[in-house]
């Protein structure tokens, strides 16, 4: 007895507050000074909604912790739980119609930024506030503890910012004016709910704080009144804490369902030429679907179906909704079939590059006879056009551009002259020459007669002859 004696002493002084604390107006003054928004408080508080929905919108942690460093908004939520610890019902009044202001302008705000914003997709940060459960109820409750302890202690630390971040205020309020800026009020209602849950439980905190490091009432001679407003706290909090019950209980049976699913596939869905590519297990108001896509050899549809759902109730996944999808892999003789293919097909692609290859240099070379036959085609009609002209040549040649290097095709007259005729004479000439040929434009290229060496005849045949 006398040891359970020692214990419970050594614990009672081991968690006494009563050298830790500073005095009860200290305190009182410091949570006064924060509840009221005017002037720097109500600018901070709206440059701390523009930067948490700037971090919400870029899915940006470290953003959205820093607007929750700053803002002010704890102020009046803590007010309200010492007005109802000590009994001050002016400080609740103050403290509420502060409060309902704040966040008027913060959902006001957030509104308005996401209106501007280009960028409307609901990110991980976005989604996280839109589902609050009991677990929310816990982190308001023992955040807003820590917070009370925090401003009644002498030493206080970096217990208020992390009580500010712990308790996340700011980002449901931006959240909610996300879901009224896209039209979607399940945004707005679950994220202002994860607000209401942190400030209702944040201000049971401090009221039970006050409590326990003894507060004295402002108000004495109201006991039925104080009476009244305590049993509204409980009340209010006990009714904001029921939906998160059911919003848990939903979440378990989602996160087990997920679990069992994981479970069967890895242990029920193992084939020897078939491999497991993708699973989806939707939970969706109760309805219940697991989808596995494989991939490998194709197993017969019906079999693998009954087979599967009959094992699903081994899981805890009776009446689950099973979908299976199969995608077939080719096999060895398949792949070597495609390669064929494959070869068979450049192979293809190369002989018709080479045809087309010797096609153009058969034209060319066709080009080119033409070129050797057609002077000798038109010789009669220059001959008695133009008697000047003694030798004549038609022929195609490739110019390059010295400076520009580039390359033209010309069409070239090479032509020898008995006597030089006068220019107009060789431009009738080079006009003729274009309408008979049908060609749109030719070079003619004056060659003197030293140039042309006219084949001499074969002995052989001067002695024929003779």
């Amino acid at each position: 007895m006398i040891a359970l004696n020692n214990i419970r002493k050594y614990f009672v002084e081991y968690f006494s507050l009563n050298d830790y604390l500073i005095s009860q107006d200290e305190a009182e003054n410091a949570i006064r000074e924060g509840v009221t928004f005017r002037g720097t408080n109500i600018l901070i508080l709206i440059l701390a909604i523009f930067i948490a929905s700037l971090g919400l919108n870029t899915n940006s942690t470290a953003v959205i912790i820093g607007a929750m460093l700053i803002s002010p908004l704890m102020g009046p939520i803590i007010g309200i739980g010492l007005g109802v610890g000590i009994q001050d019902f002016e400080l609740i009044k103050r403290s509420l119609r502060n409060l309902v202001m704040a966040t008027g302008f913060s959902v006001l705000t957030s509104t308005l930024y996401f209106l501007i914003s280009p960028v409307s997709e609901g990110h991980s940060e976005l989604l996280a506030r839109t589902s609050p459960t009991i677990y929310d109820v816990l982190i308001g409750l023992f955040g807003g503890g820590a917070g009370i302890i925090a401003i009644g202690s002498k030493s206080k630390g970096n217990v208020i910012p992390g009580v500010a971040i712990a308790t996340a205020l700011m980002p449901p309020l931006c959240t909610a004016g996300y879901g009224i800026a896209t039209l979607q009020l399940n945004y707005f209602f679950g994220a202002f709910y994860l607000f209401l849950i942190n400030s209702i439980y944040i201000a049971l905190a401090t009221f039970i704080g006050v409590k326990l490091m003894h507060y004295h009432p402002v108000q004495t001679d109201t006991p039925l009144r104080a009476r009244k407003v305590r049993r509204i706290v409980y009340t209010v909090a006990i009714l904001t804490m029921l939906p998160s019950l059911y919003l848990t209980y939903n979440m378990l049976k989602q996160s087990r369902f997920t679990a069992n699913a994981d479970k069967f596939v890895a242990e029920e869905c193992r084939f020897p030429s078939t491999r497991v590519l993708s699973t989806d297990a939707s939970y969706d108001k109760g309805a219940r679907t697991l989808t596995i896509t494989l991939i490998g050899k194709i197993l017969p549809a019906d079999s693998l179906n009954l087979a599967l759902s009959s094992r699903l109730q081994f899981y805890g996944l009776a009446g689950t909704k099973l979908n299976i999808i199969q995608g077939d892999t080719p096999d060895i003789s398949d792949l070597q079939s495609s390669s064929v293919r494959d070869i068979y097909e450049m192979a293809q692609t190369s002989i018709a590059d080479r045809q087309v290859t010797i096609d153009s240099l058969r034209a060319v070379i066709d080009e080119n006879r033409i070129n050797d036959t057609i002077s000798g085609r038109i010789a009669p009609e220059v001959k008695v056009l133009f008697p000047q002209v003694r030798n004549l040549a038609i022929t195609r040649a490739i110019f390059g551009n010295i400076e520009t290097s580039g390359l033209d095709t010309v069409n070239v007259a090479l032509v020898s002259y008995s006597t030089m005729p006068p220019a107009a004479k060789q431009r009738e000439l080079e006009k003729y020459l274009e309408a008979r040929l049908r060609l749109p434009s030719v070079s003619i290229v004056n060659v003197s007669n030293s140039m042309i060496h006219t084949p001499k005849a074969h002995p052989a045949n001067d002695k024929h002859h003779r």
